[in-house]
C-alpha cells in the first residue's frame, strides 16, 4: 500500500484528511502549522487538521520552517505527498522526496485564482461557479499542472462560508475520483494557460471596508464575501458597523446609495441605487455581534437618513 504524507492545516483541509482516513489510504503522517494563541485569554490552540490527526491516531509535524523537516520526511519512504491548505511554501527538495508525486487541493478552478484566498475571490468578484482543482505542486505557487477538475454552483445567497462548506465535499470527492490513477500513475496531468491566470491573494485589512460609491451588485458580493470570516465593515454616522448576514433585493429607490431607509421585516434597508441591501445582523465596535431590531430598537431608529460611508 502506497505511503501518503498529508499537510495541511484549517477546517477545510478536515475534509481532505478525513477521506484519506475513511478510505483506508495510508497515511504515515501528517504535518501542520504551529499551534496558535487563540482568542483574549490567548490559549495555545491545535489546528484543526492537528486535532483531526491525532483522533485518528496520526503522527503529527509542526515545524516553524517546512524544509527543516526534510531529515525527517526523507526517512520516511513516502510514495506521495498530499497538500490542501497548509500554508507554506514547500521547497523543491521536499517536492522531490516521494516516488510518485506531489498533489495539491486547491479550491478554485484554476488557473483561476491562484493564492491563498481563492473561495473569497470568487464570492466578491460575482463568480456563478467555483471548484476544486486537484494538482501537481511546483515550486511555484498553484501553477502545477491539473489532473483533474471538479465545479460547484455558486448561487447569490452563497457567502464565503457556504461556499467554502461545498467546496470541502467537493474537494475529497475530487482527490477520490483520481487519488488511484495518481497513484498508479496513469493520470493526465495538463498544463495551464498561463494567459488565463488570475491571483487571489490573502484578504488585506484594507480590503475589508466595504466601498458604498461601487455599483449595487458590487456591494454586496464583497460583504458576502467577507462572511463570516474576517468581516466587512463600513462607518455610519462615524460609527464602524460590520456585516455579518446580508440580502439583495432589486428595488427602486429615492434615497442616495448607502442611505439607511429604516427596519422592514427584521432587516436593515440601506439603498443601492436600483437595489436595498438588507442587514439581518450586525456589530458595532467593541460589542457581540446583534439583530437589525434590536440595533433598531437601540439607536438605530436616530441613524434612518444617515449614509453609510
Amino acid at each position: 500500500m502506497k505511503r501518503i504524507l498529508f499537510m495541511g492545516t484549517p477546517v477545510f483541509a478536515c475534509s481532505i484528511l478525513k477521506c484519506l482516513m475513511d478510505h483506508h489510504y495510508r497515511v504515515v503522517g501528517v504535518v501542520s502549522q504551529p499551534d496558535k494563541k487563540v482568542g483574549r485569554k490567548q490559549i495555545l490552540t491545535p489546528t484543526p487538521v492537528k486535532k483531526m490527526a491525532l483522533e485518528y491516531g496520526l503522527d503529527v509535524y509542526q515545524p516553524e520552517h517546512i524544509a527543516d523537516l526534510y531529515e525527517t520526511l526523507k526517512k520516511m519512504d513516502l510514495d506521495c505527498i498530499i497538500t490542501c491548505a497548509y500554508g507554506q511554501f514547500i521547497p523543491r527538495k521536499i517536492l522531490d522526496l516521494p516516488r510518485i508525486r506531489c498533489i495539491n487541493v486547491h479550491a478554485s478552478l484554476l488557473p483561476k485564482y491562484r493564492g491563498g484566498a481563492p473561495i473569497h475571490k470568487a464570492i466578491i468578484e460575482g463568480e456563478k461557479e467555483s471548484g476544486v482543482s486537484i494538482m501537481e505542486m511546483v515550486d511555484k505557487m498553484d501553477a502545477g499542472d491539473v489532473c483533474h477538475v471538479k465545479k460547484v454552483t455558486i448561487t447569490q445567497e452563497d457567502t464565503m462560508g457556504t461556499l467554502h462548506d461545498k467546496l470541502a465535499v467537493c474537494g475529497a470527492e475530487a482527490l477520490l475520483e483520481v487519488l488511484d490513477d495518481v497513484l498508479n500513475q496513469s493520470a493526465h496531468f495538463e498544463k495551464q494557460d498561463e494567459t488565463q491566470v488570475t491571483y487571489a491573494w490573502n484578504i488585506s485589512k484594507e480590503e475589508e471596508k466595504i466601498d458604498f460609491t461601487e455599483s449595487s451588485m458590487r456591494i454586496y458580493n464583497h460583504i458576502r464575501g467577507l462572511i463570516p470570516a474576517p468581516v466587512g465593515y463600513a462607518y455610519l454616522d462615524g460609527k464602524k458597523i460590520k456585516f455579518h448576514k446580508v440580502g439583495y433585493m432589486e428595488e427602486n429607490c429615492d434615497e442616495q446609495k448607502g442611505t439607511l431607509i429604516g427596519l422592514k421585516e427584521d432587516a436593515l434597508w440601506v439603498s443601492l441605487e436600483d437595489a436595498v441591501l438588507m442587514i439581518y445582523e450586525l456589530q458595532l465596535e467593541g460589542k457581540p455581534k446583534m439583530s437589525a431590531r434590536d440595533y433598531y430598537n437601540g439607536q438605530g431608529k436616530n441613524m434612518v437618513g444617515k449614509k453609510f460611508e
